[in-house]
């Protein structure tokens, strides 16, 4: 691809770094950029450099946060005795897209798969018995993909609970086997959610 300017073409390779965007893409959303007034344009920079310097993660449930609790751990509206555990940021969203879960959540920040070298003690598992140790959890509610990797750290972490007084449980098989949750369908994964079963039924019959 050819470029009659050299700051076009840094531009255009900067966003081609971005997961998904292609270079006709790129080329694409900084002609957009180039078209529109300047002050615009200096607020879209000033608010992807503020939010690299300035984001933060929540220090109780490792969300995405302004501050040091996220506005989900800090909403006294939230049922804070009831936890959902997913695997990353992205599932956060997908739920709360739902509208359907009223609790706090945990971000694991990964699942346990040892091909790809990740281990227990490379999750934030340790911080979750903490938490429940602390707040006298009520509920643990796994939202995990329904994948051999993610049916594994559920078993690791409900074996962990064990002896804790609560409920664990786990969402419905409403998302297929294999599946991802940020891809499933907001009626799909609300059901999962809402018709969420023991934990202990989830791994007898996986």
């Amino acid at each position: 691809m050819f470029f009659s300017s050299q700051l076009l073409e840094d531009a255009v390779r900067e966003f081609s770094r971005l997961p998904g965007i292609g270079k006709k893409t790129a080329l694409r959303l900084v002609l957009h950029l180039i078209r529109q007034e300047e002050g615009q344009v200096l607020q879209f920079s000033d608010v992807l450099a503020r939010l690299r310097k300035e984001i933060r993660f929540c220090e109780r449930c490792h969300n995405i946060s302004d501050e040091q609790l996220c506005r989900i751990c800090s909403n006294q509206l939230r049922k804070q005795k009831v936890i959902c555990v997913v695997e990353n940021l992205r599932d956060v969203i997908a739920i709360e897209s739902t509208q359907q879960f009223s609790g706090i959540y945990h971000v694991l920040g990964g699942i346990i798969s040892p091909l790809d070298g990740i281990g227990p003690e490379d999750l934030q598992i340790e911080s979750l018995i903490s938490r429940i140790q602390k707040e006298e959890t009520e509920e643990v509610i796994f939202a995990l993909n329904p994948t051999i990797q993610g049916d594994t750290t559920i078993y690791y972490i409900g074996k962990k609970l064990k002896p804790f007084p609560l409920k664990i449980t786990t969402i419905a098989r409403g998302v297929s086997f294999g599946g991802e949750l940020e891809y499933a369908d907001e009626m799909t994964l609300a059901r999962s959610i809402m018709n969420r079963i023991p934990v202990e039924n989830y791994i007898n019959h996986a």
